[in-house]
């Protein structure tokens, strides 16, 4: 059933757990296991968007379970209830105080606690939005350690540009203040009618008490910089080696559709793929016969919830996986 109330962000398809990670910050952390009858074939370990956590995807992530796909995910640095949960939070940790640095340390971490508790089985890393943005600078930063643990990458509407981006002035005094004040937070406004066509999922997320919409100065500079320099030299280091699937709505008003296409355009890479989603066109009755209306309006941001869209995401994303099972004996160069 579609996420229409938050009641539907719990259910019994997952196992909970607090872990220590990176800076002694404790991570809460789900892991959905492949069904009994389903014998596990890989691992996916997803990373979620900016001013979200895990339990917006208590819907999707059972559906790669059932197809023999374990899931492990966490709130990250920063969001959900690793930042809010009063009971079992870090002393240090409060919302929105993250890094870009933190966030690569974070995801090598879970990368690491995935290879452990599943020793064996082809390893995937996905994110959407933010964490669209952290796994492809996790694959191009830390490469090594990509392509030594990785056998394919997922970026969902990856946040490499805004598609209304800040202005340049205010980006440029929020990096000098974040000098100073790393962790000073300020209003991170967001139309939640974006999301998705799925009005009751948009508004459920209008009162969801583990997504505040504000950030920190480092981590809003972070992301933001970070995803443009992706295509301004970041893309370089790109390893040549690495699989990857975008996918990406192509009315998507928050994360820029075309700069993600730019980004997937200027990597090398032996195997890399992009699927867009998009309404096909229509008639429309008041005009003739001969015609045809285009609409314009494709996927929103949210894929994974997007009514006309979330049956084939997942099939797309279970696709890739499984067309990526076995790792090349010898991997080829960065």
């Amino acid at each position: 059933m579609p996420l229409h109330s938050l009641a539907d962000m719990v259910s019994d398809a997952y196992t909970e757990a607090w872990l220590p990670g990176p800076q002694s910050t404790q991570f809460y952390t789900r892991t959905y296991l492949a069904a009994a009858d389903t014998p596990a074939k890989a691992t996916l370990v997803f990373i979620h968007g900016f001013a979200e956590h895990v339990g917006r995807y208590t819907e999707a992530h059972p559906e790669f379970a059932a197809r023999g796909i374990n899931v492990f995910t966490f709130d990250e640095r920063g969001f959900g209830k690793t930042a809010l949960d009063e009971q079992n939070k870090s002393k240090t940790s409060s919302y929105a105080k993250t890094s870009g640095v933190h966030q690569l340390d974070d995801i090598k971490w879970a990368l690491d606690h995935a290879a452990k508790e599943f020793p064996g089985l082809p390893l995937f890393l996905a994110g959407h939005s933010m964490g669209g943005g952290e796994v492809l600078n996790f694959s191009a930063r830390r490469n090594k350690d990509a392509v030594a643990m990785l056998s394919g990458v997922i970026a969902c509407s990856p946040i490499v540009h805004q598609t209304h981006p800040s202005s340049k002035l205010q980006r440029w005094i929020g990096g000098k203040v974040a000098i100073f004040l790393p962790y000073m937070t300020i209003p991170a406004p967001l139309n939640f009618d974006h999301l998705s066509h799925d009005a009751a999922y948009n508004e459920m997320c209008r009162t969801d008490p583990l997504a505040k919409l504000q950030g920190t100065l480092r981590g809003l500079s972070d992301m933001l910089n970070w995803g443009e320099e992706l295509l301004v030299d970041t893309y370089k280091s790109w390893p040549k080696s690495l699989p990857i699937l975008f996918v990406h709505g192509t009315g998507d008003e928050i994360t820029s559709h075309a700069a993600a296409e730019q980004f997937y355009q200027k990597i090398v890479s032996d195997d890399k793929n992009m699927i867009s989603y998009a309404v096909s066109f229509a008639a429309v009755p008041s005009l003739p016969s001969n015609n045809t209306f285009c609409l314009l309006q494709g996927g929103y941001h949210e894929l994974v919830h997007e009514p006309e869209h979330r049956e084939k995401l997942i099939n797309d994303m279970v696709a890739f996986i499984n067309g990526h099972l076995e790792k090349p004996a010898a991997q080829a160069k960065l």
